[in-house]
């Protein structure tokens, strides 16, 4: 069993000790027909509620930008998790919060 803790530092596992991980992704994903619904009025609104996904998801954010249409976001990742996952978690909590606050007047989709 790998005891895994934060980005930078060692973990250990028996039989491989002084082992460290350091893995940074940027990810990009785009509003869906790259529309541009991201309003800067609430944009870094949007900002603080995907920190707190990544966050909650033990990985650590590093910088998170973007414009109306896209977002690059820069993440500390532990591999303790699928990047699949952690992208479906980001992409599908925040559609589900900018919808649910009302902040585009079409349906909003990643």
């Amino acid at each position: 069993m790998i005891n895994i803790v934060p980005l930078g530092t060692k973990y250990f596992e028996s039989g491989m000790a002084n082992t460290y991980t350091q893995i940074h992704l940027q990810l990009i994903f785009a509003v869906k027909y790259r529309m541009a619904l991201i309003d800067s009025v609430w944009q870094n609104e949007l900002f603080k509620y995907i920190s707190g996904i990544i966050q909650m998801q033990k990985h650590k954010l590093l910088i998170i930008n973007g414009v109306s249409s896209h977002l690059h976001i820069l993440v500390g990742f532990r591999p303790h998790q699928a990047l699949a996952d952690l992208m479906q978690d980001i992409k599908g909590s925040s559609s589900k919060w900018i919808n649910e606050k009302k902040l585009t007047n079409v349906k909003f989709a990643w």
